[in-house]
């Protein structure tokens, strides 16, 4: 159970605002005064978390596109660009995967989109990035939306890309 926690933890910290301390670099380790986490976001970055974090618990649905009958990877991406920021995104991962600026892996910010291989073909599961190597999806039938950890050798195995839809992060 502990590996299930780490994920339940990150969203409650982003869904409640909660401060914490911001190091200015990894090998200074140098403490900044404390800040709330979504202070180094844009306004639009929290709406779409926090839109995408009122999701969690949805079941999945292949070709779903309804919060009550269930969503999939890409309806539930599009769902939260839309109700969020009022983005209207491309229907399936892989046209998603076309939209917005190509990101490395190394300059994920929270708001991103995440693609993976996950059907033998690219860019066939999107989920949106929040930090911390975590991102958001809805992951497969059986399942709902969750967070995951992007470091899990699944993950990290199939990652495809990602884009950045929301401008001046």
């Amino acid at each position: 159970m502990k590996s299930g926690l780490a994920p339940l933890l990150l969203a409650a910290c982003l869904a409640l605002n909660v401060q914490t301390a911001v190091y200015a670099s990894e090998t200074t380790r140098q403490q900044e005064a404390p800040m709330s986490l979504f202070e180094r976001y844009t306004n639009a970055t929290q709406d779409v978390i926090l839109e995408g974090l009122k999701l969690v618990g949805v079941r999945y649905k292949m070709g779903g596109n309804s919060i009550e009958a269930g969503l999939d990877c890409s309806s539930f991406v599009q769902t939260v660009f839309k109700e969020s920021i009022g983005a209207y995104l491309p229907r399936t991962a892989r046209e998603q995967s076309q939209v917005g600026e190509q990101v490395d892996l190394s300059q994920l910010k929270p708001g991103d989109l995440v693609f993976f291989n996950t059907m033998r073909r690219a860019f066939s599961h999107v989920g949106i990035y929040l930090g911390d190597n975590h991102f958001l999806h809805a992951p497969r039938a059986g399942a709902e939306v969750r967070v995951e950890n992007m470091n899990n050798s699944y993950w990290m195995t199939r990652f495809n890309g990602a884009r950045r839809i929301i401008e001046a992060q």
